[in-house]
């Protein structure tokens, strides 16, 4: 399929070869070793440059796929199945598995397999459910303190100028907390649509991180903190979209300023890397650190979660949904980078995000 016409195999098949690569979807031949034997431009972008002679089901870590093979190379109904790739950015494919009509009476037995995406389904279908449990858990307490203020207001309050000024204030605040948390749910849900869609530009990252350390600097100094840049790598400029890449920035730093120790320093360190976790491709770094009370080991594995709070009262008091580093975490997944976290309880915490250079 990586060439135009039929061509004629050592097996004698006659396979026509650049029909497909006008699909979109992978598409894959398999012999009778259940190898691939022929892809289409798409499969070769998902399975890399040694796409041809590889072991498929091994590949997309199915333990299903090699019978339901088996069946349709012996002449058997074909069925589908649902097979999920972690990296670089988590996808899931429905398999469709199906046996080419022999094309000779001897001629050897080809099945073919489709790959189609489901992610962008299945991540609605999980979006939906969790935005019913946890949305709706985290509306009530605000809606239910509204109207018992409203009670309140129109009751024993009426008449009382100092309660109903108090109490509107603190409707005010439920009021804005509810609005951070829909605007917060709208970028996860754009930034997890678009995840698997890589950016294009690029972007200066100091300049960037300069931006954003001007802008905090008010919140840091009613802490009595200070931001502090270091790093100069030669070149600062990575791939990256720079509204998305401002808001991953503006989380962390601003977290660091809300949970870090008042007048103390948080510093923002950029740096080369050769190779990158994961990718292996030359990058930067940038590591953002805090002093404070850090961040327990059992807790880190789990505070890019939704909802997922170390100490839910502080969040709560401080503005916070819950949400950031779950919108950081899927924003520098579309940037294919990394992220990690370090903490030492009653000292430091500190977030590095690795991101890509251009090519």
């Amino acid at each position: 399929m990586g060439k135009q016409g039929v061509t004629q195999r050592n097996d004698g098949l006659p396979i026509d070869v650049g029909i497909l690569d006008g699909l979109t979807e992978p598409v894959a031949l398999l012999g009778r070793d259940h190898r691939v034997v022929d892809c289409n431009r798409a499969a070769q972008n998902l399975l890399g440059a040694k796409a041809l002679g590889m072991d498929l089901a091994s590949f997309l870590g199915s333990e299903d796929l090699p019978h339901i093979v088996e069946k349709v190379l012996k002449g058997e109904p074909g069925s589908q199945i649902e097979v999920s790739i972690p990296f670089p950015v988590s996808r899931t494919y429905e398999l469709s598995v199906w046996r080419l009509p022999d094309l000779k009476s001897e001629g050897p037995a080809w099945c073919m397999v489709i790959l189609h995406d489901i992610t962008a389904a299945k991540k609605a279908e999980q979006m939906r459910a969790d935005f019913v449990a946890n949305v709706s858990h985290e509306l009530r307490s605000p809606l239910s303190s509204l109207l018992g203020f409203i009670e309140t207001l129109r009751g024993p309050a009426r008449d009382d100028p100092e309660a109903s000024d108090r109490f509107l204030k603190i409707m005010e605040g439920e009021a804005k907390r509810m609005t951070r948390l829909i605007s917060d749910l709208l970028a996860l849900s754009k930034v997890e649509t678009e995840e698997h869609i890589s950016p294009e530009g690029t972007v200066d990252l100091k300049k960037m991180l300069v931006t954003v350390a001007d802008i905090l600097s008010v919140n840091a100094d009613e802490r009595g903190m200070k931001i502090r840049l270091k790093g100069e790598p030669p070149m600062t400029r990575i791939i990256g979209d720079p509204d998305e890449l401002i808001q991953v920035f503006q989380n962390l730093i601003g977290n660091a300023i809300s949970y870090g120790s008042e007048k103390s320093t948080v510093e923002v360190i950029v740096k080369d890397v050769d190779v990158m976790p994961n990718t292996g491709g030359a990058g930067l770094s940038v590591a953002v650190i805090n002093q404070g009370e850090g961040i327990q080991a059992e807790d880190i594995p789990r505070i890019t979660e939704r909802f997922y709070r170390v100490d839910k009262g502080r969040s709560r008091a401080i503005g916070g949904t819950g949400l950031g580093l779950a919108i950081v975490k899927h924003i520098v997944a579309r940037h294919r980078g990394h992220m990690e976290v370090q903490s030492i309880p009653g000292a430091q915490t500190t977030f590095t995000v690795y991101l890509p250079r251009p090519k």
